[in-house]
């Protein structure tokens, strides 16, 4: 069985790791009636599951990307992993000046990735 090409590992841990993220930093907004300090406990303890994700998968990831791709794609998929969460768990919608931010800032990774001669 062929190993699972680094670029592929990265991406799909960089995702996982941001859902842990995501839900860590802005899951206790769906109800707020939990004492401040039981949720950074307990984001705390959510957010350590990302770092078990994240470490390695800037470790695989480096050599094959450069460190500012690694932040580049970790950004573009915590905002895409942001977006739905915010708009099908907090119920929120998405306006079109949000689509159009976010569209910059994948314009700005395109300007990362882009070979330039």
């Amino acid at each position: 069985m062929p190993a699972i090409p680094a670029p592929v590992v990265t991406i799909a841990l960089l995702i996982a790791s941001n859902l842990f993220m995501t839900y860590a930093w802005y899951g206790h907004l769906k109800d707020r009636s939990a004492p401040l300090l039981i949720v950074i406990f307990t984001s705390w303890g959510v957010a350590f599951f990302e770092y078990c994700l994240m470490v390695p998968a800037n470790r695989i990831g480096y050599g094959v990307f450069n460190a500012a791709q690694l932040k580049t794609i970790q950004e573009v998929i915590t905002l895409s992993v942001f977006a739905l969460f915010s708009t099908y768990y907090l119920k929120e919608p998405m306006g079109w000046n949000h689509l159009i931010g976010f569209g910059f800032i994948v314009t700005g990774a395109w300007f990362i990735f882009h070979k330039w001669s």
